[in-house]
């Protein structure tokens, strides 16, 4: 029989760990293509034969997503698997369709098909949504680990947007490499806080390669994961964190559901900001899909380094970027920040939206009144500071995971937001790690 013509939709991350680990060596399947979306700038590349492998000397084309069925006539492909994460059941069957119209098959692929299995105990914390807590959960179960005596290393779901060849597998012990690696705003946000901990970060394309490395060095590997995507990795301990402001999502959203009906632990975080309705329906919600699941409740209290700087101003909020994109939130811990510490007024910045900012709320239009930190580029931080010159505003909140001003000078007075994950009452993580025998 013929080899089946595969096409892979992707956003550079899962689509490369499907190719990896399930069409890379198949017999039966030849990946003629990917296409990429969500991310800006990160089609019409190749992926390179070093990762390919040696059926594919040529490596393969990344195409964007918007020729999908084009592509699908002009290559013949049979099948097209998805894989990309944090999309609704409704995005997600329209693709279906426009697939199915087009004369090919549409795939999903499951843990079992693509998990890679590692010689030490995993631990990884995922999430229904972007945006949820996923983050101060992976560093609170990180602090817990390293109070026991812990060797832990965490392994960061991929976000290779730049050169694939330099990416293979990137080791972080310092700030330093952040920028030898020349890492995105979106990496920084996720490295940087675990790098200040002490902690070794790794993350790539290819992660069997990874695991290997990481094997090497510690007890206990911490998997961080991106978007709502599930695990790369099997786990001994999977949790899960949910979000009471969107009720509902981790019953409407792939594959946040798949998460938490995996889930071990689930994490109802934020609390602290959510109607108590809110969260009665959703532990309802997390009953009904999974009634083995244990279940964590924790707040996430938000603490800005000068108050000052927000109260009676009227101020410019920075949030983190896929948050508001794809995450669909409309504010984040800025501006729950500038309530608490009662700013005057929140800056619209769509007046003095510069460059590739204007193409993002374009393509977003749901965002509120917040800025999204984008720069997955050097042009889009440079409109992400432009931007925020412009903005008449008499103070600026940070509400990323890093300290924007350490990219790029902010001349208005500002401040961050920080915020880490607390649980209340019981059972909380400590008792979760020990209950699966992490500690």
């Amino acid at each position: 029989m013929a080899r089946k013509r595969v096409l892979i939709m992707g956003a550079a991350g899962r689509d490369f760990h499907n190719f990896n680990t399930y069409y890379r060596n198949n017999p039966d399947k030849e990946v003629v293509a990917f296409t990429a979306a969500q991310i800006p700038d990160i089609s019409d590349r190749i992926y390179p034969q070093e990762l390919s492998g040696s059926a594919y000397p040529q490596g393969i084309p990344i195409y964007p997503e918007a020729e999908l069925e084009k592509l699908i006539k002009k290559l013949n492909v049979d099948e097209v698997t998805f894989s990309y994460s944090d999309v609704s059941y409704d995005y997600l069957m329209h693709k279906a369709a426009l697939v199915n119209s087009a004369g090919a098959d549409f795939l999903l692929l499951g843990h079992e098909s693509t998990s890679l299995k590692s010689k030490k105990p995993v631990v990884s914390i995922c999430a229904v949504r972007t945006g949820s807590g996923k983050s101060q959960t992976t560093r609170r179960v990180a602090d817990i680990l390293q109070e026991h005596g812990k060797k832990v290393a965490v392994v960061r779901h991929p976000m290779p947007y730049g050169d694939l060849r330099k990416q293979i597998v990137q080791r972080f012990t310092t700030l330093a490499d952040l920028d030898k690696h020349n890492c995105t705003i979106e990496e920084r946000e996720e490295y940087e806080p675990h790098i200040n901990r002490g902690m070794v970060v790794y993350a790539g394309v290819d992660y069997e390669l990874i695991l290997r490395e990481v094997e090497k060095e510690v007890d206990v590997i911490l998997w961080d994961g991106g978007n709502n995507d599930f695990p790369f990795y099997v786990s001994k301990l999977h949790i899960v964190v949910t979000d009471p402001l969107r009720v509902g999502h981790e019953l409407r959203y792939y594959p946040g559901e798949t998460n938490l009906r995996m889930a071990d632990c689930a994490v109802i975080n934020k609390v602290d900001s959510a109607d108590l309705g809110e969260v009665e329906k959703l532990t309802e919600n997390i009953h009904s899909l999974n009634p083995q699941a244990d279940i964590v409740k924790a707040e996430s209290p938000v603490t800005v380094l000068n108050p000052e700087i927000i109260k009676g101003k009227r101020v410019l909020i920075v949030e983190d970027g896929p948050t508001l994109t794809h995450g669909e939130m409309k504010f984040g811990a800025g501006f729950v920040a500038a309530q608490k510490y009662e700013a005057a007024e929140v800056v619209d910045p769509r007046p003095y939206l510069v460059g590739k900012l204007k193409r993002t709320f374009h393509k977003y239009p749901e965002i509120g009144k917040v800025l999204p930190a984008m720069g997955y580029d050097k042009e889009q931080v440079q409109d992400l500071a432009k931007t925020i010159e412009k903005a008449k505003a008499d103070s600026v909140i940070i509400g990323t995971p890093i300290d924007l001003a350490n990219l790029f000078p902010i001349k208005k007075p500002h401040t961050r937001v920080l915020y880490e994950l607390k649980e209340i009452g019981s059972p909380n993580l400590a008792d979760i790690l020990e209950k699966y025998d992490i500690i």
